[in-house]
């Protein structure tokens, strides 16, 4: 079968984890990986494992922090060559293949035709993963998870069916591409995704506070969020990146974008942060326009390739005065260049559709820690883990989570139960491996 290797034979290692973006690879090792070349190979493939009583994994973009597609055992195929995309004018559907890279592929296709969607603020990272999950992108707190605005999917069942999925057809699988994540019973080789208008003005508004100013900047931020218009969009990022003149350590970047219709807009929106309790104690500030294309360099210059991660997050609903002892200790213990951590407003302020997707808060908090040597993966790792699990939250986000060392709850108590309905009704053999986790019992549990 063409681009199938086994283990042992030229080329397996590749094709294992040359795509894992994470360079902390995991000890673990596929019977074979399958490269497939298009949608009948991965049906081929898929009929291939129920033949050889393979368990089948699925890799999109391989941006996984805890590389979830890397299993022991089993068929992994990876969708890389499923790339392809495409833009009907007459309804504003893009259709894009799973390892389409949102910032650096579908959101300049959309741009040259007028139109946006929200993708991951990561550029590199393939749609697949990013949109099973969720879908956390730019202007989300305005249009919404990236998965709400999912059409349609084209699936391969654990049949080696394709079939299509939508509200109205195969909709359990349409309800579970929407926030499944690794725990969906198929292989999507197609999103169908609505696109939007393009704003036409992109702004940042960006002030350097130094580290002692946290709390108060925590307060503040929390006060102003629920006041905040949607397409607002503000985080508090703890770096070590040189952002400001003769500062060295950790700063703390209050970076907020917004779309709008105009640059006077924008000034208007913005006009919450002139003024506050930390006024005249900024260590820099930078206001104007920015486009996407300029936040995705500033994502991948603090996410650098070819380093290791060790990554966790939580949401959060804990006021300011709770959050602020945990969440400085954490931010005060960064200590590689690239490290960082951040707070993101989200404050939902509607109830989520009926899909899988079914956890989140207030607050989004998510830490990066980022190093070069292999002797660190320990200490990054349980550091990580244990300092987000001492922070008050109520859950995760499966885009930064690695359930192999903490687990949380990521889908409401009735949207897992759904799940495991779905999962074994359409995959009743268990082709389709589900989460990684070093504890199958204590999926989706709080605290």
């Amino acid at each position: 079968m063409d681009g199938l290797f086994l283990r042992g034979e030229p080329g397996y290692e590749q094709a294992r984890v040359g795509r894992v973006f994470n360079r902390r690879r995991p000890s673990r090792f596929p019977d074979a990986v399958l490269v497939a070349a298009d949608v009948e190979a991965v049906a081929e493939g898929v009929r291939l494992a129920a033949e050889r009583g393979w368990q089948v994994a699925v890799r999109a973009g391989g941006h996984s922090w805890a590389a979830w597609s890397v299993r022991d055992g089993g068929l992994l195929i990876d969708l890389s060559n499923l790339h392809q995309i495409s833009y009907d004018e007459s309804t504003a559907i893009a259709i894009a293949g799973p390892a389409v890279r949102g910032g650096l592929e579908l959101a300049p296709f959309l741009a040259e035709r007028g139109r946006a969607f929200p993708g991951g603020h990561c550029p590199s990272v393939g749609i697949g993963g990013f949109l099973l999950q969720g879908g956390q992108g730019w202007n989300s707190r305005s249009v919404g998870w990236a998965c709400e605005s999912i059409a349609a999917v084209d699936v391969v069942t654990a049949s080696g069916d394709v079939v299509r999925a939508d509200a109205t057809q195969n909709s359990d699988l349409y309800w579970a591409a929407r926030g499944a994540g690794p725990g969906f019973p198929g292989i999507v080789t197609a999103f169908h995704l609505q696109t939007y208008p393009a704003y036409p003005v992109m702004w940042h508004d960006t002030w350097v506070f130094d580290l002692a100013d946290g709390e108060t900047l925590l307060a503040w931020m929390h006060e102003l969020l629920p006041k905040l218009d949607r397409r607002v969009e503000p985080v508090i990022a703890a770096t070590r990146l040189p952002v400001a003149d003769s500062h060295q350590g950790t700063v703390l970047l209050l970076h907020t974008t917004v779309m709008t219709s105009s640059p006077a807009e924008a000034e208007q929106l913005l006009a919450a942060f002139d003024d506050g309790p930390l006024a005249g104690r900024a260590l820099g500030h930078v206001r104007g326009e920015t486009s996407i294309a300029e936040e995705n360099r500033a994502q991948e210059e603090q996410n650098p390739e070819g380093h290791r991660f060790a990554v966790d997050c939580t949401w959060t609903d804990a006021p300011a005065a709770e959050l602020a002892g945990p969440l400085l200790k954490l931010w005060s213990e960064l200590d590689t260049t690239h490290s960082f951590s951040i707070w993101y407003g989200w404050a939902p302020d509607r109830p989520l559709p009926d899909m899988a997707f079914s956890v989140e808060g207030n607050v989004y908090i998510a830490t990066y820690a980022i190093y070069d040597d292999p002797a660190d993966d320990e200490k990054y790792r349980s550091w990580v883990h244990s300092r987000t699990a001492a922070l008050p939250g109520t859950g995760v986000y499966l885009g930064d989570t690695d359930f192999t060392r903490r687990q949380d709850r990521f889908l409401s108590d009735a949207n897992f139960a759904r799940l495991r309905e779905i999962r074994a009704r359409r995959d009743p053999a268990g082709l389709f491996a589900s989460y990684l986790t070093a504890d199958p019992a204590g999926l989706n549990r709080h605290g």
